[in-house]
């Protein structure tokens, strides 16, 4: 159904009051005005019946034509209708029509009243002259006996025309009330609507989450309560959004910085919660929106089978979890727990994610280390001590045995000292570069990759190898002029070992994009694609065989690494097998 505006609402209902209320009151002023009119005429028309009594009493004893001539010129005297009739009903004279013509009025009422020595009295529409009538009859005694019966009557037009003209006048005012109303009504209605429509425009401003605006008070005492209630509530709610805003906010900027992932479902395993670190640990490119299905998100059945378990009913939960991204393994530490509203009644789940892939490649890395360096230190261990016992049951008598093996002994013993070395070098740096303890200062770089390339020279002479040296001027950098000359020796010493006899190694270093990079650039053996990312970790060989026959500890790409990290720059490789080799260090300018 439709809504009617206020006029209407307030319209209908008085109108329908008025009009009943004019109906009532036209009914009854009708009905007293034309009894009270109908009284005096029955009044009136028995005065005249008296008067004109004994006059027809006499004419009655004349002939017979002589009553109805006396009531001819009665009735044309007084206006009125005379009839005189036997006690029989017979109509012996008239006023208006010829008695012979009439009809016995016997069965009258006014008439059979009269026979009975009363006064008879009736209204009606009268069909001889077409038009409605009041009636009076008196008996005609002679003693205790009816005679005759004396009828008057006389139109009531003029009180039925009376009274409708009273009705029009009642209807005609009632009109004018009607329309006075509606202006009235309406007038009134436009001073209601007016501030209620300031209310319902406030309340749809307030819905549309302008808070911040207020309603005028209108002048109204039964409006101004309301509008000062809607004030004060879209006070209070701005409030509380503002308080949900920033606990929302807040709860957010907490979930967006945690470096662990979150997820919270609920008890239809739907998305409530999954923060930056969550989507980006599940390969997620963009945050989803509430209420989507956890699989829907995140299809991982490992994940699912644990969100699974704890909405199941346990409470909390702790497992490892294997998730692939661009093909490559990350495990993932998930702790989960029951998520309960304030009553206690489980409503879902909340899943904690931590990355632990680097842990486990580091512990995976501590691990290879001490079986390398278990491995490393043990071979020359071995060899010495399985020289000595040879020596012991005889061989050193024996001189040139004796030469041979304690010169295998010497090799050895410097190998497991160069190790150490190598050793105690890179927990040196790794303790200074941890405690800040690096000493860093500004100085040419030419002077560093000259002295590295003095000490290598030799090495180089021995292979007929020729070292080729191309470095700006002036270029500086804050370092720590030893350990860099180290890392540079260590990168052409290992360009020379895996370089072919009469080649030529290159030193670069010069400006690049913002960095100082220093090249060391073979055209040795080249190394597979597959060895690069583990190149630099600590006793790492592509060819384990070929490394030590070339007499390296497997310590010094690792020591390269760790030096360069140090002085805040990074070290990669370039490789083509069969073409060469080519290790970048880049360091910050003055930095």
């Amino acid at each position: 159904m439709g809504k009617k505006r206020l006029l209407w609402q307030l319209y209908w209902p008085f109108f329908v009051i008025t009009v009943l209320a004019l109906a009532a009151i036209t009914l009854v002023a009708e009905k007293f005005l034309y009894d009270h009119s109908i009284e005096r005429t029955t009044q009136s028309l028995q005065s005249r019946a008296h008067l004109i009594e004994e006059s027809v009493t006499s004419a009655m004893a004349e002939p017979e034509g002589t009553v109805d001539a006396l009531c001819k010129r009665l009735g044309k005297a007084a206006s009125v209708r005379v009839t005189v009739l036997l006690p029989s009903g017979k109509v012996v004279g008239d006023s208006e029509e010829t008695p012979s013509q009439m009809e016995n009025h016997g069965y009258r009422p006014e008439i059979r009243a009269a026979m009975q020595g009363q006064v008879g009295t009736a209204t009606r529409y009268s069909p001889t002259l077409n038009i409605p009538m009041r009636y009076v009859a008196i008996p005609i005694l002679q003693g205790d006996s009816v005679t005759g019966i004396l009828r008057v009557a006389v139109s009531i037009e003029s009180i039925e025309q009376a009274v409708a003209l009273i009705r029009r006048h009642f209807w005609i005012g009632g009109a004018i009330v009607l329309v006075t109303a509606a202006i009235l009504i309406g007038m009134v209605s436009h001073r209601i609507s007016g501030p209620l429509e300031e209310i319902k425009q406030g309340a749809e401003r307030f819905t549309a989450g302008e808070l911040g605006y207020r309603v005028p008070i209108p002048k109204w005492l039964e409006m101004a309560p309301v509008a000062r209630a809607m004030n004060q509530m879209a006070r209070e709610l701005n409030e509380r959004i503002r308080a949900t805003v920033a606990e929302r906010n807040e709860r957010d900027a907490i979930l967006s910085s945690m470096s662990e992932g979150v997820l919270a479902v609920d008890d239809q395993d739907n998305l409530l919660i999954l923060n930056e670190a969550a989507c980006r640990l599940l390969g997620i490119s963009e945050p989803p929106t509430a209420g989507r299905s956890l699989w829907e998100v995140a299809r991982n059945i490992h994940l699912q089978t644990f969100v699974d378990r704890i909405l199941a009913g346990e409470e909390t939960l702790e497992s490892q979890l294997i998730l692939w991204e661009f093909q490559q393994e990350r495990n993932i530490q998930a702790r989960g727990t029951a998520l309960r509203d304030m009553s206690g009644r489980r409503i879902g789940a909340v899943i904690v994610l931590n990355d632990i892939t680097q842990l486990r490649r580091l512990e995976n890395m501590r691990k290879d280390f001490v079986a390398n360096v278990s491995h490393e230190l043990k071979t020359p261990i071995t060899s010495i001590k399985g020289f000595i016992e040879t020596l012991s049951d005889g061989a050193i008598h024996d001189p040139a045995d004796a030469k041979r093996f304690l010169d295998i002994v010497s090799r050895q013993t410097q190998r497991l000292n160069a190790i150490i070395d190598d050793l105690l070098m890179l927990s040196r740096i790794e303790r200074q570069t941890d405690q800040s303890e690096m000493e860093l200062q500004t100085g040419l770089l030419r002077p560093v990759i000259q002295a590295a390339v003095q000490l290598c020279e030799g090495k180089a002479a021995e292979k007929e190898i020729s070292l080729e040296v191309n470095c700006q001027d002036p270029l500086t950098a804050r370092m720590n002029a030893a350990l860099l000359e180290q890392a540079v020796v260590n990168l052409i010493d290992n360009a020379i070992k895996y370089s072919n006899p009469q080649s030529k190694v290159r030193i670069e270093a010069a400006k690049s994009n913002g960095t100082i990079m220093i090249r060391v650039i073979d055209s040795g053996c080249g190394i597979e694609p597959q060895y690069l990312p583990r190149l630099f970790e600590r006793f790492y060989r592509v060819d384990k065989a070929r490394s030590r026959k070339l007499g390296g500890t497997g310590l010094g790409l690792a020591i390269v690494k760790h030096i360069v990290q140090a002085h805040g720059g990074r070290v990669t490789v370039e490789s083509t097998p069969g073409k060469g080799s080519t290790f970048s260090i880049r360091l910050p300018i003055n930095s």
